[in-house]
């Protein structure tokens, strides 16, 4: 880590801000179509209270986590590091690298989108040659604004924060005052067929608060956003704090503004609003400035979102480079103690995929499928490493948290990773090994920077590993080139 005091500074505010922003994207403002597509009012309400008890376990593994190890710095791949070995922690923190450099362009498609509302038809799609222009532009900006300090970026992140959530205040605050019990009720299980309404009969429960669960896994991902950038936290503590804030703060959120549109409008009119719909419901009850002061909230999220996870972008593998899990460039730093290089490579990085959204557009739409998992093996693998501390009884006794009670989260939490894999899809993630294949070049690349005179890159079981992930990965590129699996 930078000596510089600047790096050290971002408070329990900041922290929590910096979760916010990485939650809550565009996507929340479409939450009442995408929810009502397939789910009536009630199967939707338990949809986001599973979501809540499964997401309180994770949460609660990263607050245990920050708590009883505070030495593991940018912990989202240092837990895999610290349980299952160097090998293992690459993997997830290239995994996760990739994943946030895909999710980026996708802001960016989105932003352009979205601008389209304001500028017809000149950003139509958000990939048009116009779009990818004015994309990446932003990339750029976003690396300069970046570059003059993480801190600096945390502090405009706050504003953009609070910017973002105004809308969604408003949002809400509006549909309690014309909220109607009556509406709400009706249909309510979603088993009947009501034409006047648009309604039809959506099959059973189970049905329905699956075809939400895909839309309530990503409206978290983000939630370890102080732990990846708790290198450069005040405190430990701060990062707990943080974490817990943003989870509350956001899933209160996503709940209102997925429920309380069936106070004013049917499903079936629900399910067929244009995006971002929660824009059409506001224009509904406070007429049409409602619908372009939402879409310069989803904007402003837009935005903000991108900031942030720009700054994971370079901080990950950066913290990675500090103890040896990525090259050793990877750890420059400027004046401002801004991680320059990884910042670097992660914008032309990005910028190299607006070009490939631009000419192979189904190509890209492939990848962000796959690239989506990437991300949750790092989730999974924090939740396992907690389950074996707290099993070995490594829990410290003077932290305040129970051994058994970090054990009850670790499992629980584990359990709740594994759905969260197989609910977005085994195949992408059978998929994504092409890409944690080429990883291993870079692993050895690091390895051998940073390994003993008499060390091998590999231990004989990460030797067996890597194997096993090659061959997994040629006959997954096998499958894509012959088309046997389409994505």
């Amino acid at each position: 880590m930078s000596s510089s005091t600047e790096t050290k500074k971002l408070g329990v505010l900041s922290l929590a801000g910096l979760v916010i922003s990485a939650m809550i994207g565009g996507g929340i403002y479409n939450l009442p179509q995408n929810m009502a597509q397939g789910a009536s009012a009630g199967a939707v309400g338990i949809a986001w209270i599973i979501t809540g008890i499964g997401m309180y376990f994770l949460t609660n593994t990263f607050r245990v986590l920050s708590t009883v190890r505070p030495d593991a710095k940018s912990g989202i791949y240092m837990y895999a590091r610290l349980g299952f070995g160097k090998l293992t922690g690459f993997l997830m923190a290239w995994g996760y690298w990739l994943s946030s450099i895909f999710a980026n362009v996708g802001y960016a498609i989105l932003l352009m989108d979205s601008l389209n509302y304001f500028f017809p038809p000149h950003f139509k799609g958000g990939n048009n040659l116009p779009s990818v222009i004015g994309g990446s532009i932003l990339i750029w900006l976003m690396y300069f604004m970046i570059m003059a300090g993480v801190k600096q970026a945390a502090s405009i992140n706050i504003i953009g924060t609070i910017a973002k959530l105004v809308p969604i205040a408003v949002f809400i605050i509006a549909s309690l005052f014309v909220f109607k019990f009556s509406m709400f009720d009706t249909n309510f299980w979603g088993h009947e067929t009501i034409k006047a309404i648009h309604d039809t009969n959506l099959g059973g429960i189970g049905g329905q608060i699956k075809s939400t669960m895909l839309v309530t896994l990503w409206s978290f991902i983000g939630i370890e956003g102080a732990v990846v950038i708790s290198d450069r936290a005040e405190s430990q503590k701060a990062v707990s704090k943080a974490t817990l804030i943003g989870f509350l703060l956001c899933w209160l959120s996503y709940t209102a503004i997925s429920m309380l549109p069936f106070g004013l409008l049917s499903q079936g009119e629900l399910a067929v609003l244009a995006p971002p719909s929660a824009a059409a419901v506001l224009a509904d009850i406070v007429g049409e400035w409602g619908e372009w002061f939402m879409n310069i909230g989803v904007i402003i999220a837009l935005l903000s979102s991108w900031l942030v996870w720009t700054v994971f972008l370079a901080e990950v593998p950066f913290a990675c480079a500090k103890d040896g899990t990525f090259p050793k460039i990877f750890a420059k730093e400027n004046k401002n103690g801004t991680p320059s290089f990884a910042l670097l490579v992660s914008s032309i990085a990005m910028q190299l995929t607006m070009v490939l959204v631009y000419f192979a557009n189904n190509a890209w739409n492939a990848m962000l499928s796959i690239t989506g998992v990437m991300i949750l093996p790092a989730y999974m693998a924090s939740t396992l490493y907690l389950w074996q501390i707290s099993k070995r009884g490594d829990i410290p006794k003077d932290v305040g948290i129970k051994t058994k009670t970090a054990l009850i989260t670790g499992i629980l939490g584990s359990i709740y990773g594994a759905w969260l894999i197989y609910a977005a899809g085994l195949k992408y993630l059978v998929m994504a090994s092409i890409l944690f294949a080429i990883g291993i070049l870079v692993f050895c690349k690091a390895r051998e920077e940073n390994k003993g005179e008499n060390e091998s890159i590999f231990t004989e079981k990460e030797k067996m590993a890597a194997i096993a992930l090659v061959i997994i990965a040629i006959i997954a590129l096998y499958l894509l080139v012959t088309k046997k699996v389409t994505i």
